[in-house]
């Protein structure tokens, strides 16, 4: 039997890259699983692999900037299974980040704002509309994506930043105040993970840069934080609420002069 046997699992973002990876193990662990992304096609692909696999999964469009549309979700994932027991607040807007996220004295705020608006009041909005649901079924697990950009500073990405820092104060607080009916919150922040979207930057001396400061041999994997994200949806982390798990292959946990002494 699963870690998530016949657990009603939503995982937002889950078109590609850690969303789809994610998707992928939710359902294998046995979670009766709803593939939600803002790309209908890529939802669906995602979705018909995981039935054609002998899993039981939905496609659903959302799109995280518009709060009806969040809550249109949650409401499809408890009339499709009769309720629900995670929650995966994945999707993000990568978009922004890759192209328009400029330096803080170039930033534009109408950047700003839909970073916000997307990667964070969406998050919360999926969390409302959740949490009575997971509290109706005696209680459930939310895992929010946040990542090490909101853990350190960057020479890139300050609204993904502090988006993904917010992020890990509002898991905070849900632990804290739905904690005692049942509800964990978690979060997990992954390091450099190579997938499709981050391919473009895993090459040349980037890589070998990100190389040097991993303690790990390799860069991360989205199946990495799929392993990461399951763990902490299932009863395995029953006694843990409120923290946020970094998967970054050690990145940020060691003195930052530790590559340039190894390779001196």
């Amino acid at each position: 039997m699963g870690r998530l046997q016949d657990k009603i699992a939503i995982v937002t973002g889950a078109a590609s890259g850690i969303g789809a990876a994610t998707a992928r193990r939710v359902a294998a662990e046995g979670a009766l699983t709803v593939v939600a992304d803002l790309n209908s096609d890529g939802a669906e692909a995602v979705a018909e692999e995981l039935r054609a696999a002998g899993g039981s999964a939905t496609a659903v469009t959302v799109d995280l900037g518009d709060a009806d549309s969040v809550r249109a979700m949650v409401a499809a994932a408890v009339d499709r299974y009769g309720g629900l027991d995670v929650l995966h607040n994945n999707a993000a807007a990568t978009h922004l980040a890759a192209r328009q996220d400029l330096a803080v004295v170039e930033a534009d705020p109408a950047v700003w704002d839909d970073t916000m608006r997307i990667n964070l009041r969406g998050t919360m909005v999926a969390i409302q509309a959740a949490v009575p649901h997971l509290i109706a079924r005696g209680g459930g697990s939310i895992v929010n994506t946040s990542s090490g950009s909101g853990l350190t500073g960057d020479l890139r990405n300050p609204a993904y930043g502090a988006s993904k820092a917010a992020l890990i104060n509002l898991t905070q607080y849900v632990a804290t105040q739905y904690g005692k009916q049942g509800v964990r919150c978690n979060a997990v922040a992954p390091g450099f993970i190579v997938t499709p979207a981050s391919s473009g930057s895993a090459h040349g001396a980037i890589r070998e840069a990100m190389l040097r400061h991993h303690l790990t041999p390799r860069l991360g994997r989205p199946e990495d934080v799929a392993a990461a994200v399951v763990f902490l949806a299932s009863d395995e982390s029953a006694f843990i609420t409120g923290h946020t798990l970094r998967v970054d292959g050690g990145l940020l946990s060691h003195a930052p002069y530790v590559a340039d002494l190894r390779n001196g």
